[in-house]
């Protein structure tokens, strides 16, 4: 894969046995984020970054400590991956298909290996980004 290289997968979450929309995204110039859009309204995506470490560690136990949380849960028989989302908009809980999650992590390790996400950074790219604004 290159470093233009983008994965991207739709997946349903359930929020109190209803159905939510996801897309799951990951993009090779931005190694180190994940960006999560959901479905609101018909045409209407609301999304969340956050680091692909916490998603790592939120497979196998608690992470995270600020607007976005994640952990893995037993529910129905199954084990799920429980994603929180805090803005002082609202609050929301997320029960997510842990294998599917971690299908789409193993797709973005394919393309940027953990630990060689600072190869495919563009620090020159972020600087000229904040100089000109």
């Amino acid at each position: 894969m290159t470093a233009d290289s983008v994965y991207t997968e739709e997946l349903v979450a359930h929020a109190d046995d209803l159905p939510v929309r996801s897309r799951w995204s990951y993009r090779a110039d931005e190694p180190f984020t994940i960006a999560v859009a959901f479905q609101t309204d018909e045409d209407v995506w609301v999304e969340w970054l956050f680091a692909r470490d916490l998603l790592v560690n939120g497979l196998t136990g608690a992470a995270g400590i600020g607007d976005v949380r994640l952990r893995p849960r037993r529910t129905s028989g199954r084990t799920a991956l429980q994603l929180e989302i805090e803005s002082p908009e609202g609050h929301a809980v997320l029960d997510f298909d842990r294998e599917s999650v971690q299908l789409f992590l193993e797709a973005t390790i394919r393309i940027v290996p953990l630990g060689e996400e600072s190869d495919y950074f563009d620090v020159d790219g972020l600087i000229d980004e904040i100089t000109n604004v």
